[in-house]
């Protein structure tokens, strides 16, 4: 069972499109796909899908899952943006397109009338970190985790979008210490509203396809937190191109292994199902 329900074509940032998408990942020997194009309906940034291109999206994704209904299932989905004060209900927003499912993501952190994305370049993000937190890494991070928090709790959606790309940038910067108590809590409370609110969380793998970050989202640390919560995951690579599209997959399966997963959640029909994971895999 190979799925990905986190994929991005050239209606929003990716290099591809859909057919592309499809047509990689049947030789890839995908059973399932999923796109899911980033959304802000009805705004939009320079990485997001424009308002006026949502119609074409669903008609182009749902037009080419049955082209292809013979060699894989396709769904149609969109990666949700969650800006308090500016993007709209989840499901208010989102119903008259009827999306298979969606993902929800939170990549804008706000505060003092700004704002900036956590995974920008990383000139981006530190530029961002002082002129919206004058450099307080804390402040910023907890204000991130805070969102994600607020978004399980007030919007409807399937997915958990990289519930800690808070980190990417890290490295680079080292606005904040994963180790401190402090940041433990803020996983921990977080674990506890995603199984409060029954969403699955991903493991993504697109930090490693980008080169961004040698590791996937979510941390190992927080993996056990979500398992010891009974948190569900499953496995996206939020590819932006037909080579990233099974990404690091194995390393994926691996950390869930670690964290004491036993099997991994997809989506098919209308339906949450579960797989087991490959316990041949050696680590």
């Amino acid at each position: 069972m190979k799925t990905n329900y986190h994929t991005h074509t050239n209606f929003c940032d990716g290099k591809n499109s859909v057919e592309e998408m499809i047509l990689a990942a049947i030789e890839k020997n995908f059973t399932i796909l999923g796109f899911s194009s980033h959304s802000m309906f009805p705004h939009a940034d320079s990485w997001q899908m424009p308002a006026a291109r949502h119609e074409e999206y669903f008609s182009c994704v749902r037009s080419l899952a049955k082209k292809y209904s013979g060699k894989i299932k396709i769904y149609c989905g969109l990666e949700a943006d969650f800006v308090p004060n500016l993007s709209s209900d989840f499901a208010w927003q989102f119903e008259r397109f009827s999306p298979d499912y969606l993902i929800g993501s939170v990549h804008y952190i706000l505060g003092n009338g700004a704002f900036f994305t956590v995974d920008d370049k990383a000139q981006k993000v530190a530029e961002g970190l002082q002129r919206v937190f004058k450099g307080d890494g804390k402040k910023a991070v907890c204000e991130y985790f805070s969102l994600q928090r607020e978004m399980l709790r007030t919007q409807k959606f399937l997915i958990l979008g990289h519930a800690d790309v808070i980190r990417v940038r890290n490295g680079e910067l080292k606005f904040f210490s994963e180790s401190e108590s402090w940041y433990k809590k803020e996983l921990k409370a977080t674990a506890k509203e995603a199984a409060r609110q029954g969403v699955i969380v991903e493991i993504n793998t697109g930090g490693i396809a980008r080169g961004t970050l040698d590791d996937v989202y979510p941390s190992a640390e927080f993996l056990d937190i979500l398992h010891q919560e009974n948190v569900p995951i499953t496995f996206s690579s939020d590819a932006h191109s037909c080579k990233d599209l099974d990404c690091a997959f194995d390393r994926a399966e691996l950390a869930a292994i670690r964290a004491g997963y036993l099997e991994a959640a997809y989506f098919e029909d209308g339906e949450i199902k579960f797989r087991p994971l490959d316990g041949r895999l050696k680590f």
